[in-house]
This record gives structure tokens, sequence and C-alpha cells, in this order.
């Protein structure tokens, strides 16, 4: 994937009316391999492709490692995954009408935002996440894709209105925010896993359990913002059979990889046998701002 440039013909270029400066809210340009706004914020782009907006008082306590980025990389371009990435590139693709502009908030290694740009031939897509090893993937993850160091947690360093779609996949959810960015149209994918979702491997290896009261508390960060098309809701279920080693990398690259060490995580998955078999459930919905 060629460098961030944002040269004429590149439709990246488009994102540069998107992004505006953390600190001071105003527009950015690029300057000398960095994001530079008419103040003298700058921002630098990383040699691996990505943008570092976040400043020095960075918390990255919670984000993902190289370990666990290396086992979702392998685990999703093994395809388990493919059918959920198909009903996030399927709602991008009916929502995305206007501006051809999407955010994944929370986007990882850039694997459902790709999805989705290769969904809507004409948009552009940024992604935003705060591990720099999982953007130094997702900078690659689509030539029509940026990748940019940011706690969604925060005001996000969006523009009001610009965007068509938010996808938010297994990832913290800011609704005031998400809903500040949205243009009056669009929609924001949200995608979480039901509390069926691995249960089998979780039974297994003594995991973490899916919280029963995720959606209660879903309804709480978004109700206030948005409304649900329940039209477009849909629970896509189905099994997995595993080898022991994508067992592993499906358990390590979650949040359940700080809570067991990973050689008893090996004995336990080794006990499962030569096939794991579990199930993959996931709750995918969407909202229209209010």
């Amino acid at each position: 994937m060629p460098p961030i440039a944002f040269e004429d013909g590149d439709p990246r270029r488009r994102l540069l009316d998107v992004l505006r400066c953390p600190l001071c809210g105003d527009g950015l340009h690029t300057s000398a391999g960095a994001l530079r706004c008419g103040r003298r914020h700058t921002f630098d782009i990383a040699r691996q492709g990505y943008v570092s907006l976040l400043t020095g008082d960075m918390r990255a306590g919670t984000a993902d490692t190289a370990a666990m980025v290396g086992a979702r990389d392998a685990f999703l371009s093994a395809g388990h995954y493919a059918p959920l990435a198909r009903a996030v590139a399927e709602a991008a693709d009916r929502w995305c009408v206007a501006r051809g502009n999407v955010l994944d908030a929370g986007a990882g290694t850039g694997y459902y935002l790709a999805a989705a740009l290769d969904a809507v031939p004409e948009a552009v897509g940024l992604g935003l996440d705060v591990s720099k090893f999982a953007l130094r993937r997702a900078a690659r993850a689509h030539p029509r894709a940026v990748a940019a160091v940011w706690d969604v947690w925060r005001d996000l360093p969006v523009r009001s209105g610009s965007m068509d779609v938010v996808l938010n996949v297994f990832a913290p959810r800011n609704g005031p925010e998400f809903r500040r960015v949205l243009c009056p149209d669009g929609a924001l994918v949200v995608v979480t896993p039901t509390p069926r979702h691995l249960a089998e491997v979780r039974s297994a290896a003594g995991l973490l359990t899916v919280d029963a009261a995720k959606e209660e508390r879903l309804s709480r960060t978004l109700d206030a913002h948005f409304r649900p098309e329940h039209a477009d809701a849909l629970e896509l279920e189905y099994g997995l059979r595993l080898t022991p080693q994508e067992a592993n990398d499906l358990v390590s690259m979650g949040p359940s990889a700080r809570h067991v060490d990973a050689a008893e995580l090996g004995r336990r998955i080794g006990a499962m046998g030569d096939v794991v078999e579990t199930s993959a459930s996931f709750a995918v919905a969407v909202y229209r701002p209010r």
C-alpha cells in the first residue's frame, strides 16, 4: 500500500477535509512527512503508514499488544470471521450513500474497514485505534484507508456531520461523539458477541464469559443519541472447526489473553483434542441518529 501522501489523485486526500487537529480543532494539511494545522500543531506519519494524533498523555495500558495483534491477524486471515465481515460490509454498502466516508472506531487491524471499503468502491475510510501494533496493519489494510492513533473515548478528531457510516466492532462506544460525526442520514453499525459466542471454548478453557448485561449497557450508551433500525438488525451464528493453534489464536487475540498464562492456555486448548469445535455468534445492529 502506498504511504499516506494525500497527493492529487489519491482518494484518501478527501480525508483531509474530515480530520481536525485534536488540540485546537483546526483543519490539517500535509507537511514534510506529518500532518500540521494552521497553529503549527504537528502530528507525525509513522514509517509504517499510520498517523500519530494522540499527544504525550496517551494511556495505552489497555491497547492490544503485539502478541494479541499477531494472533488476531493470523485468525482473521484464515477467514473464520469472513461471514461477519460480509455482514458489516453489506450494512456499510446500504448506508454509505452521501459523502462516501466511513469511520471505524476501534479499527484494530482494519479487517472490517477493508471489507466495507471493498463493498463501497467510491468510499474512503478512517480507522482509529489506540494500539500502534494494530495500526501498523490497518495502515496497509486498504488503499482507500487511513489509520490513526486515537482513543475513541475522547472527542474524535473528525469534523461534525462528515461521516456516512461509523463502524464499531467489539470496541468501546462513544455515543455522543458517534452522533456528532455522523451526517443526518448516516448510520452506526455495532457488532457485539452474544452470550453463546465461543461458549464451548470459554467453558473448556476457563475463560471470561460474555457479560449478560452488555445489551443493557449498549442501550444506555446509545439511546440518547440514536434510534435502532430494527429492520437491519441481525444475529449471525455459525460453527467453527479449528486446529488447536487457531483456537489459541482466537483466545489470544481478545481480552481473555490478559487473564490466562500463555502456557496454561496452550495446555487447556490442547486437552480439547485435534479439532476444536465452537460457535461464533454475533449481534449486528444498525442505529440511526436522533
